[in-house]
């Protein structure tokens, strides 16, 4: 069965323990024959970021993750957070199902939240035969939450193949809507405590040697490790604070399955968001749910950072660490070691997926609110046209 192989997969990959280690190749994993690699993306995500939607962007970019999970019954799919979008890796037995949620939550991005999203399911030996892998390990970002790391050059090479129109699914007829059960954006716009929140993407040139870029990505963590508290860590019990939010409310209401009208789908919301706030604001206990605990969890548990085929962060900086952060990049640049994009705005965003407000297996994903990786992005692929 599907879920037994990606079981089996989720119990062997690789642990990373410190996070330091997340460009040694030594500790990742091929995967196996005959799985695929799934991507998707929001087409002119730029636009609407300059509209002020990147809450909506994010949320669909999640919402891929939330749709193949419910598809395939598993909560052990090795996935990646992007922004503006995410890939992951599943087995071939699950691709019809993975077929129809991506083709699914395409139709629901488009009627429901006014964005395109594109997505793509590319064969693992196809991605071999190109001359690239994706290989997988894992890091625990707390003890109930580990995120998978991505290496190989494979998820990059899928998701430009999807861009240029290969592989991709299309989008369900109208009206089909995928099964978003656990996705959710309830938390407020972060604040920066430290004077900014900086997104930043690190790639390395292809002709660079791998074990000079290893350790590009040892000092960058270093370095904010010295300078910051708690490596730069976004998201504290201070800063995340429960949403009374009507956009927060109305992208939850969308994402919502069942037969009830979206206006009484955002009425219900409001009576639980004012609920659960109170809870928060009052930090009352009520049955498994403990508020306290849960914004603990949630602090943990975010996905601050990552490696996908290169080194993302999101973090809570100085500026003099930001002018740091930058003089270290500009210079490994200069030495033909790797690229770079680095934004910094005042916020930051979180979209979830909660299976339970009782366990503790919660995950959030953590973006900039003024473009973040997204514009990172841009500035990363601006260096490499103008690279040797």
């Amino acid at each position: 069965m599907s879920t037994s192989e990606l079981d089996a997969f989720h119990a062997e990959m690789p642990l990373i323990d410190e996070f330091a280690d997340v460009a040694n190749a030594s500790g990742y994993r091929p995967i196996p024959d005959g799985w695929l690699v799934g991507t998707s993306d929001v087409v002119n995500s730029t636009g609407a970021i300059a509209a002020g939607r990147y809450k909506a962007v994010n949320m669909v970019g999640a919402s891929v993750i939330a749709a193949v999970r419910n598809a395939v019954s598993s909560n052990h799919i090795p996935f990646v957070f992007g922004g503006d979008g995410a890939a992951f890796i599943i087995p071939a037995s699950t691709e019809e199902k993975a077929a129809q949620a991506l083709s699914a939550v395409s139709t629901w991005s488009q009627e429901e939240i006014d964005l395109q999203l594109r997505t793509a399911l590319v064969p693992i030996e196809e991605v071999r035969e190109a001359g690239f892998d994706v290989q997988v390990a894992q890091f625990a970002a707390s003890p109930d939450v580990r995120y998978a790391m991505f290496s190989g050059g494979g998820v990059a090479w899928a998701e430009e193949k999807m861009k240029s129109g290969e592989f991709t699914i299309a989008p369900a007829p109208a009206g089909v809507r995928p099964d978003l059960t656990s996705l959710s954006c309830r938390w407020q716009p972060i604040e920066a405590l430290r004077g900014m929140i900086a997104s930043l993407l690190v790639l390395r040139r292809d002709s660079a040697d791998v074990a000079t870029y290893r350790k590009l990505v040892r000092d960058i963590v270093t370095f904010i490790h010295e300078r910051e508290v708690e490596e730069g860590r976004p998201v504290t019990e201070q800063t995340a604070k429960f949403a009374l939010s009507g956009q927060a409310m109305s992208l939850e209401a969308r994402a919502l399955g069942g037969r009830r009208s979206y206006l009484a789908k955002r009425i219900g919301l409001w009576f639980y968001y004012l609920f659960v706030w109170y809870l928060f604001a009052r930090q009352r206990k009520i049955g498994d749910f403990d508020p306290v605990r849960y914004k603990r969890e949630t602090v943990r548990n975010t996905d601050f950072r990552k490696f996908d085929d290169g080194l993302k962060l999101t973090i809570d900086c100085s500026q003099t660490t930001y002018e740091g952060l930058q003089a270290l990049l500009d210079g490994a640049r200069a030495d033909g070691v790797a690229d770079y994009g680095l934004h910094a705005q005042a916020n930051a965003l979180m979209t979830c997926i909660v299976p339970s407000e009782s366990d503790s297996d919660h995950m959030h994903f953590v973006d900039g609110a003024g473009g973040g990786y997204a514009k990172a992005a841009e500035m990363l692929k601006a260096q490499k046209a103008e690279a040797p």
